[in-house]
């Protein structure tokens, strides 16, 4: 039986635009062109999506559960009517300061999506925007990637990215490499 192809996304910044002021609303979610035709295109191609997302917003009373849950069901809307499937969402909810273990650059978020799966994180594809989604993928074993979308720009300026690296213009362009 062949390993479970998998790939896992960050999500703003990646999947759809990010702010410096939090995505706090549905209507603030907005996808970020080709990112959802992306995820359509890794599930024809036998791939299953999750995402990992830092969630700080909830820990510092941005938003609540109830409208976290309202941003992801229209991004699992959007991503249906382009196709796609995000089979599932891993999100740390603590503000920056609470030393937890699942806020990205730690590791925690990869580690529950490798129990979730019964896999071995190694060679599977975490696409982000920012340092600390390369240094979370890198140190689980994953294969980081970046793209310029987001805070990609920023991060891929700041010259700190862990070895091996691969940097792409977007998801769309990152997903189309993937799948060569």
């Amino acid at each position: 039986m062949p390993a479970m192809k998998l790939v896992i996304l960050d999500r703003d910044g990646v999947i759809n635009y990010d702010s410096d002021q939090f995505i706090k609303s549905p209507d603030e979610w907005k996808p970020i062109p080709g990112s959802l035709e992306a995820i359509a295109a890794l599930n024809q191609a036998g791939f299953r999506v999750v995402v990992a997302s830092n969630q700080s917003g909830i820990g510092r009373g941005l938003f609540d559960m109830a409208t976290l849950n309202a941003i992801h069901a229209k991004m699992h809307k959007l991503t249906a009517l382009a196709g796609g499937r995000i089979e599932a969402i891993f999100f740390c909810p603590h503000p920056a300061d609470s030393h937890c273990g699942c806020r990205k650059p730690k590791i925690g978020l990869f580690q529950e999506i490798a129990q979730r799966y019964h896999i071995d994180l190694k060679g599977v594809p975490a696409i982000g925007d920012a340092l600390r989604d390369m240094q979370a993928a890198a140190e689980a074993g994953a294969t980081p990637i970046l793209v310029r979308t987001g805070k990609g720009g920023k991060t891929l300026a700041s010259g700190e990215l862990p070895a091996g690296v691969r940097i792409f213009d977007n998801l769309a362009d990152a997903v189309q490499a993937l799948l060569k």
